[in-house]
């Protein structure tokens, strides 16, 4: 079908990220009756849902900062090192006391120097793509390198096992019946959705990704904008890093945050963000976490094995992307049309 006459709404950015993930849940249904079936216990929700939108919550907080990044024209590959420098930082302020109330430090200090480590991250991410002129995919790639190994000295290259029973709360608690983490998701997004949407800085990142030479004529400051949205995306994953540490009770530097950054991209693509910069959307971001998460969640429940679950995921993604194409869409109306043309009468 020609672009022209294609309904608009089915020309949003979100349509194929949304139907794709209601088949998703669909499969998940059709395989496990019980997968949409919510009940009250212990005292909050249980289901698989709730599951889901539980786990996804650190891949939500790294998509929504990766957005920012992308939408600058920069990546960010570095950000489950940052993930993990956060964690380990976190756990070792708390300590392994096997004492469930003694913390090393107080754990809002504990909880601030982990987001501090993370932003001064960001801001060294930052730095060297604006300031110092690196490209973005090699200015994240020396934290994403070196990140592991300051993780795994900062743990002393052991899993650091937490025992502090207040700490747990933040990945693993609950709060009107649902998880706490996703408050903590709702509040970065409602924060960042309304500094994007009442303030004119999306326009000025919008701006700067689209051309950053023409945005600094006109007196934007895109230096200052890609420092800014580097160290904005170290946050997010600094508060990741918190939540997969409460929820696993641990610090591992070599494997927490294990190729998120690669699902987070992923993410952000599905959610219709422009690798080329300009164009964002930050519920299509979290709308293509909740994909990747579901996905994963497919994939195991369905007993895929692991060695292909990978390539499974890729597939999925691929065929997605392939439906957001305007000009792959618009190949297949051609196709689809030349036989009927070629039929018709003579």
């Amino acid at each position: 079908m020609p672009e022209k006459l294609t309904p608009e709404w089915l020309r949003h950015r979100l349509v194929w990220p949304l139907v794709t993930l209601f088949l998703l849940l669909a499969v998940n249904t059709a395989f496990n009756p019980s997968f949409l079936t919510i009940q009250w216990r212990d005292g909050h929700l249980y289901g698989s849902l709730i599951d889901i939108l539980n786990r996804a919550a650190p891949l939500v907080l790294v998509s929504l900062g990766m957005t920012l990044v992308i939408a600058t024209r920069g990546i960010d590959i570095s950000v489950g090192a940052t993930v993990a420098i956060a964690a380990a930082v976190a756990a070792w302020m708390i300590g392994g006391s096997v004492a469930g109330n003694v913390s090393r430090f107080p754990m809002p200090v504990a909880i601030l120097g982990a987001l501090g480590i993370a932003l001064v991250c960001g801001l060294w991410n930052g730095v060297l793509v604006a300031k110092v002129g690196m490209q973005p995919i090699i200015a994240t790639l020396i934290l994403m390198v070196a990140g592991r190994g300051i993780a795994q000295l900062i743990t002393g290259g052991q899993i650091i096992t937490i025992y502090y029973a207040p700490f747990f709360f933040l990945g693993g608690g609950y709060l009107l019946g649902l998880p706490f983490s996703l408050f903590i998701v709702g509040a970065v997004f409602a924060v960042l959705y309304l500094a994007m949407t009442r303030t004119a800085l999306g326009l000025f990142i919008q701006a700067v990704g689209i051309n950053p030479t023409a945005a600094r004529v006109a007196g934007v400051k895109a230096r200052s904008l890609i420092v800014g949205a580097y160290a904005f995306c170290g946050v997010c994953a600094g508060i990741a890093g918190l939540l997969i540490c409460s929820n696993v009770k641990s610090a591992d530097g070599n494997n927490a945050g294990q190729l998120l950054e690669l699902d987070a991209i992923l993410a952000v693509t599905l959610g219709g963000t422009a690798l080329t910069g300009g164009r964002f959307s930050l519920v299509g971001s979290v709308i293509g976490a909740l994909i990747i998460q579901t996905l994963t969640y497919a994939i195991y429940s369905l007993g895929v094995p692991p060695e292909i679950n990978l390539v499974v995921k890729a597939v999925v993604v691929f065929l997605v992307m392939l439906l957001q194409s305007p000009e792959f869409r618009a190949a297949v109306g051609k196709a689809v049309r030349r036989p009927a043309l070629q039929g018709g009468p003579s």
